[in-house]
């Protein structure tokens, strides 16, 4: 297979050009002889737009870009690479904690099953296998309008706090 490099540069319609130089088409004629309206230049009126939406004009930022007047204005800007880095770190070390916590509660089992019934044992169990995943859950849901710390501060906790103790002492020492 054969490949030009002058290919990857050049789009359908280009072959009347010289090479680097862009084609100019001529806009299209109305039946009353004007040129028709680009797309940044309608009215806001302009019955082609769906309801609620207007034509954003000249001298905007937003140029030729179709907006829905109910869009939120304070969108929140996307997350930083240190802070996916951080998210992916932490949410790996909770799935590591909820395995941990269902082979420490495994192990611990037998060992409970002479304190309390299995109909006792088995919702906490429940329980503290989802604890990792419903904390990160709860930060990230409840952490969405503050700062970047407070989410990083929070999930760190929460790494300390639901360390699955019966895998780090059962499981590390034997049964």
């Amino acid at each position: 297979m054969t490949s030009d490099s002058d290919d990857a540069l050049s789009w359908d319609g280009d072959e009347g050009s010289a090479r680097g130089e862009p084609v100019r088409k001529k806009p299209a004629r109305t039946h009353s002889g004007s040129a028709a309206a680009a797309p940044s230049e309608r009215p806001a009126d302009d019955p082609t737009l769906p309801e609620g939406w207007n034509a954003v004009g000249r001298g905007s930022a937003d140029v030729g870009r179709l907006r829905n007047e109910d869009e939120d204005e304070d969108e929140r800007p996307p997350l930083s690479t240190g802070m996916l880095l951080t998210l992916g770190v932490v949410g790996g070390v909770y799935l590591l904690y909820s395995i941990g916590w269902v082979v420490g509660g495994m192990r611990l089992k037998p060992l409970a099953n002479l304190i309390v019934a299995d109909a006792m044992y088995m919702p906490w169990f429940v329980l503290a296998v989802a604890a990792p995943a419903l904390w990160f859950l709860a930060v990230w849901v409840l952490t969405r309008a503050r700062a970047g710390w407070i989410r990083v501060a929070l999930l760190l906790l929460g790494v300390v706090l639901l360390v699955p103790w019966p895998f780090v002492t059962v499981g590390v020492i034997g049964s």
